[in-house]
């Protein structure tokens, strides 16, 4: 029998030749899913059944077709919970960590807060912040029907482990009366919309694996974002905090908007860890 380490040699040999971005990392968390395990418990001496060493080897065949990793275990993590995500459904970036802290701390100081996650998908954002107020009251939207289901899978999940239930709604995030029984009360809005414009060669992971719907949003990518932001300013009170992610393509055109609807302040874009531009955040202002 093979063992642990060699197996994920060998993988991480035919993730780098198809040019997965980390193709160590990929190949350890598919043999911590085979093997039903977490990574810190891997034992690399460890020898693994011909049969785990079988399906080990046809999730690496199929993410090195750049298949997306969470699309191959079934789950992702975000903000120290888990969710599940399958085909069809966006899957939770790691970026979007640095969009969970900035909301954190704009809420330090507000108790019992009202938040609204908007185009939530799998749920991600909105449960983490969940996880992470449970005084929060969180309301989440998404359009897509089998985006909505998995959301409402995680968010029973979640509520079974203790977490405050969120609530879920199906809705188009650029509705004019979208959750009017709210307006002037949210004190955040998280947005993770679709941003890519119509036509741009993306990495296969998004470009071909990933609901088209959940990436592109028209001839420059902000069909989706034109529609929140009046929406979030009716939605927000006075100094709530909008944080809306939009990658490299609208560092300057989403502030722009920002400014141009004349309802927000304190208008700032922030980078990932890259330095990439990632997300805007803005105040309601005054």
């Amino acid at each position: 029998m093979p063992t642990l380490r060699w197996l994920i040699d060998t993988a991480e040999r035919t993730l780098s030749a198809a040019v997965v971005p980390d193709p160590r990392g990929d190949a350890t968390a598919l043999a911590a899913h085979v093997l039903g395990s977490e990574v810190a418990h891997l034992a690399a001496d460890a020898e693994v059944p011909a049969a785990r060493a079988e399906l080990f080897a046809e999730l690496v065949a199929k993410r090195a077709e750049r298949v997306p990793l969470g699309h191959l275990t079934g789950r992702m993590f975000l903000g120290g919970i888990e969710v599940a995500v399958a085909p069809g459904v966006f899957v939770p970036r790691v970026h979007s960590e640095l969009v969970l802290a900035h909301g954190a701390d704009v809420l330090r100081a507000v108790a019992a807060p009202l938040i609204v996650d908007l185009c939530t998908g799998s749920g991600a954002i909105a449960l983490a912040m969940a996880h992470r107020r449970p005084d929060a009251r969180v309301h989440a939207v998404e359009l897509d029907p089998l985006a909505l289901d998995w959301a409402r899978f995680n968010a029973a999940r979640r509520a079974e482990a203790g977490d405050t239930p969120i609530r879920l709604h199906a809705g188009d995030v650029t509705d004019p009366e979208l959750l009017a029984e709210l307006d002037g009360h949210v004190d955040l809005i998280t947005v993770n919309p679709p941003f890519v414009p119509d036509g741009v060669q993306l990495l296969p992971e998004y470009g071909k694996f990933h609901p088209k719907q959940a990436i592109f949003s028209g001839s420059d990518g902000l069909d989706v974002i034109r529609g929140v932001l009046p929406v979030a300013g009716r939605l927000l009170r006075d100094g709530g905090t909008l944080v809306i992610e939009h990658g490299r393509f609208h560092q300057e055109t989403v502030p722009g908007l920002l400014r141009a609807g004349g309802q927000f302040a304190e208008i700032a874009d922030y980078c990932d860890h890259d330095r990439q531009p990632l997300y805007t955040a803005a105040r309601r202002a005054r």
